[in-house]
């Protein structure tokens, strides 16, 4: 009975924080299985009601085969989370709950009496308890309202707008891919989803601390800069009395203070810092982030001593950003420039990481970014139907230099401006920008996903009628919010979008929001309608959303579905395909490139092969445009459950083929062979580094055996951040034999290739290969030979240990070439194990029918 006492015997000075633990939750009315209903169930907060019956056993895991749908009931049904504490009278004079994330609707009550009703999942919630706190025993309650009917029911009182997907999640803030989405599972769950705690306090205590930094560059005589920093330091207090308070803040080794007289609430103290050194993006420079730490005292009374009375600590990097949109010869770019300097996003978009996000710690995230950085992503998009990400996510962000750009979260539909939900979307918007704004990666706030594209070409005027669908939120309550609260961050209105119009945020109608000459555009038609290689038909300035579906890992797949026989129409793969026509999608992406196999085994390679061309083919493409293109962000790096998707990483954290396609395609420096006007070949050349490049670049078109049949020579120098452009002699571009021709172009050992022909048009044969293995600290070196042309040679390892990651995948070899696998392991393999035809993969093998690759 006993969870957690407050009681203070002397007086203190800092509030008391106490989380609460020793939770349960009950199920109320709902259609509740009787087993459930007879259940007080032990609950983890933070947590959810899934991840609660999960761990009493009382259901199965929503992640595997078709158990969605069983648990659709969970979604239909209130709960109520209860927990006691002790609490004694102490020198505090204010005591007050604080929950940091409830999931969604929810009734807060203290020994039975209401003291809060919250209706947004995105937003923290601060409730007074003294008129119903008592001395010894309290018991807190939180009672969910069923979101799925708590959603039917707004959407009746705001009024029908549109939206994707089969609930009206636009009409409550909450998780919008919480109930489903084309790669979501429908989860429709309730939740302590954040901590709570109780905290006692007196006099005043810190309500909110936001550090904003920016800085300026002095260029000396001698053709050097210094650069001095300037923190303002927003302070927000909660007062229980009209004492004089003083806050102080820190930054640098300079200090400042700004008294608060009885009454006021807010204060800003600036800090000048005579020198500092910038922050970078990764592969731009280094991350120095600074401490600030701010403390309140009273003013002293009486000559004694101030006190004390609470303390913040933040982090702050010096960075400018800017985005040129200012509009030239072929339309209008989106550049973004950090410090001055543009740079070219290569990018990927993150949705939540877990379906029930409480799952994700510090850990998790940090495992992901790395995975980000191995294929050398410098931006992660956090999309708008997901959530404001947690500090950690952001924290580790800022010390390795990665990019983020944060989507308000309005996603995919037409939302309502009227009361309730203007009230809680403002809310919301000025709690997470002034928790986020001291971040220096957060370089990008955007208004909404799609929805401005959705407005003006999928048929939501017509729908509405009318109603207001969001224009209010994207071209005043945000741009004011994001100036008000953190103007160094850039605002975009939406993804896409196009800039100008009235005010450069593109409002006024006239101007299409996915064009490509223009802003940022998402390309979507090529995964529903058309085949990869028409990406190259595309000419964007910054392409924000473009993708390609794929299985998750074989490992991954075959832990989640346990259908028998297992094909892709089996009842638990379709279960894990929520894309429209998915499989259809699939099937006819592949037809141009590969024979449909028959096998489970060969179809998952396949598709997983077929996912990571056709996502290198168009980044390659989007980079060899640079400076025209200046922004590339694949949708999606992860996965929040496994299932078959667009992303890079599958839902139980293992990388897919994809990801090695973008470490490729998004190296530092890169060379690619790339169709230009009249039908012409061209080597582009790309050096994304802050050093030179230069050499001999050579181009060479050869048989499938290697042998060479012409060759291109050229000098080329490349600065810094540049792309060069080399066109081919039709000599060596111009194919006697497509199906038996190739090309390869190299500088450095940097190499790419071109075929004439696709795979299953050539007369590439069956792979040859030697193989052999050496035992290493960690693992294993596996050296593969190729005796005949081989393409797109991968090691599959998670087939033979779950656990296991390779260094490198898709590599293409001529005969007589070899390829070194780094395989980290520590499992004991053999060559053989690792050299099966199954998981030892390439090209090769799809492209023969299976009954002439056996042996």
């Amino acid at each position: 009975m006993t969870d957690t006492t407050i009681q203070a015997v002397v007086p203190t000075s800092h509030p008391i924080r106490r989380l609460l633990a020793d939770w349960t939750v009950t199920a109320l009315d709902g259609p509740v299985p009787r087993a459930v209903r007879q259940h007080t169930i032990p609950a983890s907060v933070p947590g959810s009601v899934h991840t609660d019956l999960l761990a009493a056993g009382l259901i199965p895991d929503p992640y595997l085969d078709g158990n969605e749908q069983l648990l659709g009931w969970i979604g239909l049904t209130d709960w109520r989370y209860t927990t006691t504490f002790v609490w004694q009278p102490n020198s505090s004079t204010q005591s007050e709950i604080v929950f940091d994330g409830l999931d969604t609707i929810a009734t807060v009550e203290l020994n039975g009496h209401r003291i809060g009703v919250t209706r947004n999942m995105h937003r923290r919630y601060r409730f007074d308890l003294r008129t119903h706190l008592r001395a010894g025993l309290n018991e807190l309650a939180v009672t969910f309202s069923s979101p799925i009917r708590a959603a039917d029911a707004a959407s009746l009182e705001l009024g029908y707008r549109p939206h994707v997907n089969h609930h009206p999640y636009n009409a409550i803030r909450k998780m919008a891919c919480s109930f489903g989405w084309d790669w979501g599972i429908d989860t429709s769950t309730s939740g302590i989803w954040r901590p709570v705690a109780l905290e006692c306090w007196a006099t005043a205590r810190i309500e909110s601390v936001r550090p904003i930094a920016t800085v300026d560059t002095l260029v000396r005589a001698d053709g050097t800069a210094r650069h001095s920093g300037t923190v303002a330091v927003h302070v927000e207090v909660a007062r229980a009395s009209d004492a004089d308070l003083i806050v102080t803040a820190s930054v640098g080794g300079v200090t400042g203070s700004a008294t608060l007289n009885a009454g006021q609430t807010s204060a800003v103290v600036t800090l000048q810092v005579a020198e500092v050194s910038r922050w970078w993006p990764r592969g731009y420079g280094e991350q120095p982030l600074y401490a600030v730490d701010v403390t309140l005292h009273d003013s002293g009374a009486d000559d004694a001593e101030a006190l004390e009375l609470d303390s913040a600590h933040r982090r702050v990097g010096f960075r400018t950003v800017s985005f040129d949109t200012e509009p030239d010869a072929t339309g209008t770019p989106f550049t973004i420039a950090v410090n001055g300097h543009p740079v070219f996003v290569r990018g990927a978009n993150w949705i939540p990481d877990d379906s029930f996000p409480h799952r994700v710690d510090r850990d998790r995230y940090r495992d992901r970014i790395e995975q980000a950085e191995f294929a050398n992503i410098n931006l992660l998009r956090v999309w708008g139907g997901g959530i404001f990400e947690a500090d950690d996510f952001f924290e580790l962000c800022d010390d390795r230099g990665m990019l983020t750009w944060q989507d308000f979260l309005l996603a995919c539909a037409a939302y309502s401006e009227e009361a309730p939900l203007f009230g809680e979307i403002e809310a919301e918007a000025r709690d997470n920008v002034a928790r986020l704004a001291s971040h220096p990666s957060l370089i990008v706030l955007n208004g909404n996903n799609e929805n401005l594209w959705g407005h003006e070409e999928w048929n939501w005027k017509t729908r509405l009628d009318g109603k207001t669908w969001g224009a209010g939120y994207y071209y005043e309550l945000f741009p004011r919010i994001v100036a008000e609260l953190a103007p160094h961050i850039g605002y975009t209105p939406g993804s896409p979008f196009t800039p100008g119009g009235i005010d450069g945020l593109g409002r006024d109608g006239t101007l299409t929001p996915n064009d490509a000459n223009n802003g940022t555009m998402h390309i979507w038609d090529l995964w529903n309608q058309r085949d990869y290689p028409a990406y190259r038909e595309y000419t964007p300035r910054f392409v924000a959303e473009f993708g390609w579906q794929g299985p998750p890992t074989w490992s991954t797949m075959r832990a989640s579905i346990s259908d028998s026989p297992l094909t892709p129409e089996s009842p638990g793969m379709l279960v894990h395909q929520k894309a429209m026509e998915g499989n259809v999608k699939l099937t006819d992406g592949l037809l141009a490139h590969y024979p449909l196999p028959d096998d489970i085994d060969d179809w998952h390679w396949a598709m997983s092969l077929n996912q990571a061309n056709a996502i290198g083919t168009a980044i390659e493409h989007f980079r060899s445009l640079q400076p025209h293109c200046m922004g590339s962000v694949v949708w999606q790096l992860n996965d929040c459950w496994p299932v078959t998707s667009w992303a890079a990483v599958d839902g139980y954290g293992r990388p897919k083929p994809l990801l090695y396609a973008i470490r490729h395609a998004y190296a530092d420096r890169l060379v690619t062979i790339q169709p230009r006007a009249g039908g012409t070949l061209a080597a582009v050349v790309v050096n994304d580094e802050a050093s030179p490049w230069s050499g001999e670049l050579i181009v060479r078109r050869l048989t499938d055996a290697g042998i060479v049949l012409a060759e291109h020579a050229e000098r080329v120098t490349l600065p810094a951040r540049s792309t060069v452009t080399v066109p081919l002699p039709a000599s060596v571009s111009a194919t006697t034999d497509a199906a038996a021709e190739l090309l390869r172009a190299e500088l450095s050992g940097v190499r790419g290739h071109w075929f004439f022909a696709e795979p299953r048009d050539t007369r590439l044969g069956a792979p040859s290969l030697s193989s052999s293995l050496e035992r290493v600290p960690n693992g294993y070196l596996l050296t593969v030979t190729a005796a005949t042309l081989t393409r797109d040679l991968a090691v599959l390892v998670d087939k033979v240990d779950q656990s296991a990651r390779v260094d490198d995948m898709l590599i293409t070899l001529l005969a007589g070439e070899s390829a070194v696998f780094s395989i980290r392991s520590t499992v004991e393999l053999d060559c053989a194990t690792l050299t099966a035809p199954t998981v030892l993969r390439s090209a090769n093998q799809l492209v023969r029918p299976r009954s002439r690759r056996r042996g």
